[in-house]
């Protein structure tokens, strides 16, 4: 698990640690809630009469904690990883106003390497305990879910360690199935079942991650390559990556008329995501037209945001809905 360190950010010597609550909630980058808001979109997916039961809503507050665990380890990996590999320095220090570089406390050296390795071996126990736990009250235990959520855990904690999952090619994958994995999982612990409806919606929800993403590593092309990490920007043409990001978002579109088309999910369904087209186009736009990455990627996070708060408005209203096709 032990990493050769193969690159020092070089400058200044920072001030030194002090280990703050604000620099460990920075490295747990806990201000980033955007796997977790697939919770909510869970219980909207609930029949009406199950999403107020005490059980359910307590499930679901121990798997937000759990998967607050996981992420919090997998970043905390991934900080270690990228400041030793100078990524990290980068990606983030000639731009640092707009990336916000103290979200990078090795980097803006608010914490020391031993004090992040130390947290995120804590947060690797924290979030397996945690994750036992869930399975252990869960009214439900399809044997599909528990080997997603024990993927979801290892992978997560390997995206930047160990295996090192994020450097062999693997990510874009990861980013959209751990996405995924977090919708069905719940979902799956809560029913025993999944039907096409909830799948495309988790389709769609793991969508959100992989395609900020994709901006990201559009971004960061220079230190990824710089570090061996293996990414699509980072191994083909702009043209060709620009190409990737227009077919990703293409698919998305596909998805949301395609489950209609073949009554997967109901008719008004494409109407709901009418925004959510909108916004894709205007990322696209501002992107790769304009040529503001980071800003597209912005829009890339709150389009994903957006989205889900539209599906849990769509599921909520569904009986409603449904009666107007009457």
């Amino acid at each position: 698990m032990t990493d050769q360190i193969t690159h020092r950010p070089e400058g200044p010597a920072p001030a030194p640690a002090r280990g703050t609550a604000a620099a460990y909630a920075r490295l747990a980058k806990l201000d980033i809630y955007d796997y977790y808001i697939g919770l909510p979109l869970v219980w909207a997916m609930l029949v009406p009469a199950a999403r107020w039961e005490p059980g359910a809503l307590g499930l679901l507050v121990l798997i937000l904690l759990a998967e607050i665990a996981v992420v919090a380890a997998m970043v905390a990996f991934d900080d270690v990883t990228g400041y030793r590999d100078g990524s990290d320095a980068a990606n983030y220090g000639s731009d640092a106003a707009r990336r916000r570089l103290a979200r990078k406390p090795l980097v803006a050296g608010t914490l020391t390497e031993p004090q992040a390795l130390r947290f995120a071996r804590w947060a690797t126990v924290a979030s397996v305990a945690l994750w036992a736990l869930v399975v252990a009250v869960a009214p439900h235990r399809p044997l599909w879910a528990l080997i997603l959520a024990a993927v979801c855990v290892v992978a997560s904690v390997q995206y930047s360690w160990g295996l090192k999952i994020s450097y062999r090619g693997f990510q874009e994958v990861f980013l959209i199935g751990l996405g995924i994995g977090w919708v069905l999982v719940p979902y799956g612990l809560l029913t025993g079942e999944v039907t096409g409806f909830v799948l495309v919606q988790a389709l769609l929800f793991g969508f959100g991650p992989m395609l900020f993403g994709l901006y990201s590593n559009t971004n960061d092309i220079e230190g990824d390559r710089g570090a061996g990490r293996v990414t699509v920007a980072a191994i083909v043409p702009p043209r060709m990556n620009t190409a990737f990001i227009i077919g990703m978002t293409a698919v998305e579109s596909m998805l949301i008329h395609g489950s209609t088309v073949l009554g997967i999910a109901p008719w008004w369904f494409p109407i709901a995501l009418v925004p959510i087209l909108a916004m894709r186009v205007t990322q696209l736009w501002i992107g790769f037209v304009r040529g503001d990455i980071l800003r597209a990627r912005r829009i890339a996070i709150h389009t994903h945001r957006v989205t889900v708060v539209l599906l849990i408005t769509a599921n909520l209203a569904a009986p409603l809905l449904a009666g107007t096709a009457g």
